[in-house]
């Protein structure tokens, strides 16, 4: 399988930091966010990644270069300033990803420790999503999805069969998902997840382990610093989980 890095983002909120470098390029726990990542890429099995860039996307090349440091082949996906949204980007991608295939595309801003190698096995014959999704945050306590048993809704109140959760910004797609995006355009991902949801056909997941969207300088700090004390206290198992936030979609 296929998997994918959004990594275009311009990182508003965490300016200044994102001014001279790109939010995947910045230093948590002694290397690049993103790296973190294709390190758990590379021990799941996924050996071709693509990454989408825009803003100071070029430091991103030279960084990463071709991926086989960590026994992966990298594509790049460029994205004139501004970018395309999440969809926009990904449609964007297509012929790198494959137009058959399923493929996994994980937020380039996120540190999780859901298990990618599950990607390849997630997908139901019917299914054209299945989402990663994670409890609310205390400051988004109405979601974004809603979970019941395997399936993703759009809209419903939460009941005993079913919970409001936050999109974590990992997924797996089938192409024909944004096979109406034209090439080049902007284009959001929720509108396509609803309208497959509204056909039901998004499976998904709660996934009760950590994750946090490094969305701001202050969990960067905090992510850095628990990740530090963690590479200094190999005896302990994980890290303390940093107060999530919402996914972008």
């Amino acid at each position: 399988m296929k998997a994918m890095v959004l990594a275009a983002g311009r990182g508003e909120r965490m300016r200044p930091l994102t001014d001279q470098t790109p939010k995947p390029l910045l230093p948590v726990g002694g290397k690049p966010l993103i790296v973190w990542l294709l390190e758990r890429m590379a021990r799941a099995g996924l050996r071709d990644v693509v990454i989408n860039h825009a803003h100071l996307g070029a430091q991103i090349e030279a960084a990463l270069g071709d991926g086989s440091r960590w026994d992966l082949s990298i594509a790049y996906s460029p994205e004139p300033e501004g970018a395309l949204e999440t969809a926009g980007g990904i449609a964007n991608a297509l012929p790198l990803l494959g137009f058959e295939e399923p493929f996994l595309v994980v937020n380039g801003d996120i540190w999780c420790d859901w298990n990618l190698a599950q990607a390849p096995n997630v997908l139901g014959p019917g299914d054209l999503a299945h989402l990663v999704l994670v409890p609310n945050p205390p400051h988004h306590p109405q979601g974004d999805f809603v979970l019941r048993g395997s399936e993703v809704g759009a809209d419903g109140t939460a009941d005993g069969g079913a919970r409001s959760c936050t999109f974590s910004g990992i997924g797996v797609y089938r192409p024909q998902v944004f096979a109406e995006i034209r090439r080049g355009a902007p284009a959001k991902l929720a509108p396509l997840l609803r309208a497959a949801m509204a056909q039901r056909r998004v499976s998904g997941e709660l996934h009760g382990g950590r994750w946090v969207d490094v969305g701001t300088p202050q969990r960067l700090a905090e992510l850095d610093a628990e990740l530090r004390a963690e590479l200094h206290a190999p005896s302990q198992r994980g890290i303390p989980s940093p107060a999530p936030a919402r996914g972008d979609i």
